[in-house]
């Protein structure tokens, strides 16, 4: 772990994190102690797989409701079954309501003919999305997210939604063996966003100078019922390559003295 705490690479590297959501990244920082040990996120290595998927989802905390304010011609690329010409995507050009239910009713736990693909569009540190994706959250946190959706945006809830959604999908054991595009499956059901997602763990690894390790998992087919991409998050341009692990001590051992000196010093 390197001299920075927790916080302070929050800080640093998510600059307008609070712009849409006051008090966020304070929310997250006193947090995280808890969070990281009730969920098994024991090394610096997972903490920097957890926070460069969330940094990703949520665009280091400027992005945390899902943005529906499509023009038809972006809905025809990103739904090109459901508006195959301007005519049909045009009734809900700039209408962000009416296309969450057109496009995401009817799956995902989401009732046809009500308003549950806007209510449960895509928010939160996973950007959370479906009505089953927050009762799974719900049962996950002991939060009533199916009631009060919104909880997932609450600067003292943000990383505990984010962290159970990592492992509620089974990210854990990629993050494990460091292997970035199986945490991006599991998370995302696909690949979006990999090449910023990549940029984002090798930022948060030199902020908190983790030790790589080798074994890694059978590949993964992608999650059913994944959320829809969404328009890309810019790149984040890699910081410095970490420090070089240290021999002395047992990794266990090193590892839970960086994390619980970081942590004091959030």
């Amino acid at each position: 772990m390197s001299a920075s705490s927790f916080g302070e690479a929050l800080l640093r590297l998510w600059p307008d994190g609070d712009q849409n959501v006051p008090g966020l990244r304070d929310g997250i920082a006193a947090a995280a102690p808890a969070v990281f040990a009730r969920h098994g996120i024991t090394s610096p290595l997972l903490v920097a797989h957890v926070m460069a998927q969330i940094s990703h989802e949520c665009g280091a905390g400027h992005e945390v409701v899902e943005n529906l304010n499509y023009t038809a011609g972006r809905m025809m690329q990103v739904w090109p079954s459901r508006f195959p010409t301007t005519a049909s995507a045009a009734p809900y050009a700039h209408n962000p309501k009416a296309l969450a239910n057109k496009v995401y009713n009817g799956r995902m736990g989401n009732r046809a003919g009500s308003d549950d693909g806007w209510t449960f569009r895509g928010r939160g540190a996973a950007q959370t999305t479906g009505r089953d994706g927050y009762a799974r959250l719900a049962k996950a946190t002991g939060l009533d997210l199916v009631n009060h959706p919104e909880l997932v945006l609450a600067p003292k809830h943000f990383l505990d939604c984010g962290v159970a959604d990592f492992i509620a999908c089974g990210c854990l054991p990629f993050a494990q063996a460091d292997d970035v595009v199986g945490v991006t499956k599991r998370l995302n059901g696909g690949s979006v966003g990999l090449a910023q997602r990549k940029a984002w763990l090798s930022t948060w690894k030199a902020a908190l100078a983790t030790v790589p390790v080798a074994a890694k998992p059978a590949p993964l087919k992608p999650r059913s019922g994944a959320a829809l991409p969404r328009d890309p998050v810019p790149a984040i341009a890699p910081a410095a390559a970490p420090a070089a692990a240290v021999p002395a001590r047992s990794l266990l051992a090193r590892v839970a003295a960086a994390l619980t000196a970081a942590f004091r010093r959030s």
